[in-house]
């Protein structure tokens, strides 16, 4: 009986721990620090925060004030998703239109910005998939300034596996979340 009254409180501090610690929210990585053109550095991966001024390379960095009087239009390029080979964060050839698309969008309205979110699928750890996602977002948005597209207009967000498309557990469902996706900005009415 007296060791009854000692496991049931020591269960119930074990689950209230576990209940604290054991979930954690899975932010966005940040947004990273992007040179103004193909030959810059970038800054450190997931620095976060307000970024802005010139880059240590060369370059400007994309301002996240810059960003906040616009509205997400997640719809306008969903069809341009670009997808990776697995731990690669090389642009295949077979997605050069797709992003031949969002630079003809951003050309055709001055006046929007880009978000690029790089994914990745489950495998690996939390921290290798948000560098993983953000050299995807990088390599995308360095492709799009080789396109002319002002990378000062373009930020980019890493989520690593957070935000998967498909939850299986197979190369059918990696696959399909080894991704960069484009959310175009249109600036707020009044703004």
């Amino acid at each position: 009986m007296k060791m009854m009254k000692l496991v049931y409180p020591m269960a119930f501090v074990l689950a209230l721990t576990l209940a604290t610690t054991g979930c954690r929210n899975h932010k966005p990585y940040g947004v990273t620090p992007i040179p103004n053109g193909p030959g810059g550095q970038v800054g450190d991966i997931g620095s976060g925060g307000t970024m802005g001024g010139n880059l240590p390379g060369g370059g400007q960095q994309a301002s996240l004030s810059g960003f906040d009087n616009y509205n997400e239009d997640r719809a306008a390029l969903a069809n341009y998703t670009i997808h990776f080979a697995f731990d690669s964060a090389a642009i295949r050839e077979k997605e050069q239109a797709n992003l031949q698309a969002v630079a003809s969008a951003l050309s055709s309205d001055p006046s929007t910005k880009l978000t690029i979110e790089g994914n990745c699928d489950e495998r690996g750890t939390e921290e290798y998939n948000r560098a993983l996602g953000e050299r995807r977002a990088l390599a995308a948005r360095q492709a799009l300034a080789k396109m002319g597209i002002d990378p000062a207009r373009v930020r980019t967000i890493s989520y690593g596996k957070d935000k998967p498309v498909d939850a299986g557990h197979d190369e059918s469902a990696w696959s399909q979340n080894r991704r960069d996706d484009f959310v175009l900005l249109h600036p707020k009415t009044g703004a």
